[in-house]
């Protein structure tokens, strides 16, 4: 019984985020119409509280999880270069990840970052602080030589890099992706790997 009920509350959070990620991909907007997001994923509005805080809560999510194949590259790159260190296995991992498309995902679920409404940004925000805290626990446990704090710490400086370089990216390109957009990312992340592993100028 027990595991049959654990069994329905996954498939519920699943259909929400599922449903989630569909209403937002077709309307370009992360204001999400609870009563839309319940039929849409078949569930009672009670289950979506159930399973989440607020709507943010599901945004959030759901971007997090977009940007969570910066994780799954991570993996990849432990199971090919165990011995690589924590530092270089992340920022390979950033490198070979087209992180601009999923920033510009983002940047269109949120419906852009315009000016008197914070919220956009604040799930941006939180969407780069939810996976720093999901990789950096990753790395913790995958590496014996890391501490919790440890791989806080580096992981924090690359994640929270990496978003501040974004902001930078989508003010130049308006979040378009082409293969100009793609060169100032490359510049961009270079340097902030760079001024994190030799340190900032004085």
């Amino acid at each position: 019984m027990t595991d049959r009920r654990a069994a329905l509350k996954a498939r519920h959070r699943r259909a929400i985020l599922d449903a989630a990620k569909e209403l937002i991909s077709e309307d370009g907007n992360a204001r999400l119409s609870v009563d839309l997001l319940a039929e849409r994923a078949d569930v009672s509005r009670r289950t979506i509280f159930n399973h989440f805080a607020s709507i943010d809560d599901v945004v959030t999510t759901v971007c997090t999880e977009v940007l969570g194949v910066v994780i799954e590259n991570v993996l990849d790159r432990i199971s090919t270069a165990p011995a690589a260190s924590t530092f270089e296995t992340v920022s390979a991992a950033l490198r070979s990840t087209d992180v601009p498309s999923l920033i510009a995902f983002l940047y269109r679920a949120l419906g852009g970052f315009g000016a008197g409404d914070p919220r956009p940004q604040q799930i941006f925000q939180a969407t780069f602080s939810r996976t720093s805290i999901d990789l950096a626990r990753l790395l913790a446990d995958r590496h014996a030589d890391l501490d919790a704090l440890g791989a806080e710490i580096l992981v924090s400086s690359l994640m929270h890099g990496t978003e501040v370089i974004a902001h930078h990216w989508i003010a130049e390109t308006g979040a378009v992706v082409d293969a100009e957009s793609q060169g100032l990312w490359k510049h961009l992340l270079d340097r902030l790997i760079d001024s994190i592993r030799t340190g900032y100028p004085t």
